[in-house]
């Protein structure tokens, strides 16, 4: 007697109408089950504590400051808000006002040079010089030293007395000038500081970038008969895009919010030929108490810093390299 199979079928479902989808699947197949879920946790928790120390000692600030900004605030009372009295009166404020000139003076002088000099140290220091990884840590090391610490050298070297600037120019026969406390050399004398104790980063960054290249151009453009001087201008500058631009926004940040040289070296003076934004904002808030008027500053200063960033992300076209 024969056997018969029943072949047991899961029933067809009939093809959707024309002008109609599919149904979508739940959102919950989606999500990550088992092992990718795990992963998923462990990796919110690492970045946990990163995340709450932002919020606590960044975000909240900020909030704070842009609130207090329209405010009058002493510390020891209440806040009272005043509307945008504190902006009309940072328009009257003739110090305040000093102040941008000479911040945006030392950025325009210690940004450019500074990346200057250190485009050329670090195509110095890649090539095959000898005992460079002394010359990179000794160029490098102003980057990591207190800034305090290098206020006070500098302190000694511009003394006008018996500081070794002037000690030198005496050998020459040169009387050189009260360097810190003359409205005319003060500026320059700190744009100088800035220049050096910047220079290292810089250097860095660029070292960095260019041990990146990749070999295989400069051996075709030797091929074709291109010039060190060429290849520099043609294959290394456009490459170096990506990192021209990153140097150019974090140096603009570091020159706008100066304050410890400025502080050290000539306390905003003489006459507030040093004043920068930053030492005004302390002035305001730690010595006059005026924490809304201050908050208002710093506002203005984020503005600023917003504004240059964004012109200087669109004339140099983003962070997207040369192809």
């Amino acid at each position: 007697m024969g056997t018969t199979s029943v072949l047991k079928t899961r029933p067809v479902r009939p093809p959707a109408p024309a002008g109609r989808t599919a149904p979508k699947r739940a959102a919950t197949d989606r999500r990550p089950t088992g092992p990718g879920r795990r992963r998923r946790r462990a990796g919110l928790l690492l970045v946990a504590p990163a995340l709450l120390h932002a919020s606590l000692w960044i975000g909240l600030p900020v909030v704070a400051s842009v609130v207090l900004a329209f405010t009058e605030y002493d510390v020891l009372t209440a806040p009272r808000f005043v509307g945008l009295d504190n902006f009309r009166e940072l328009l009257d404020d003739a110090v305040f006002r000093k102040s941008v000139v000479n911040t945006v003076v030392y950025t325009f002088f210690t940004v450019p040079f500074g990346m200057a000099l250190g485009l050329l140290l670090a195509l110095a220091l890649h090539t095959g010089l000898r005992a460079r990884g002394f010359f990179r840590t000794a160029v490098f090391l102003p980057q990591v030293t207190a800034t305090v610490a290098i206020a006070l050298v500098w302190l000694w070297i511009y003394n006008p007395g018996n500081g070794l600037l002037n000690t030198l120019l005496s050998f020459l026969g040169i009387d050189g000038p009260a360097w810190l406390s003359s409205t005319s050399w003060a500026m320059p004398s700190v744009i100088l500081v800035g220049i050096w104790q910047g220079i290292g980063m810089k250097m860095l960054i660029y070292l960095a970038a260019l041990q990146s290249l990749p070999k295989e151009l400069y051996e075709a453009a030797s091929v074709d008969g291109a010039s060190k001087v060429r290849q520099f201008f043609s294959i290394t500058l456009p490459l170096l895009k990506p990192a021209t631009f990153f140097v150019l926004i974090t140096s603009m940040i570091s020159a706008f919010q100066s304050f410890d040289q400025i502080y050290i070296l000539t306390d905003g003076g003489p006459a507030n030929s040093t004043t920068m934004m930053t030492y005004e904002i302390y002035k305001s808030a730690f010595r006059e108490f005026r924490v809304g008027y201050a908050c208002a500053q710093s506002l203005v200063l984020f503005l600023l810093l917003m504004g240059f960033t964004l012109v200087n992300r669109r004339i140099m076209g983003g962070t997207r390299g040369h192809n």
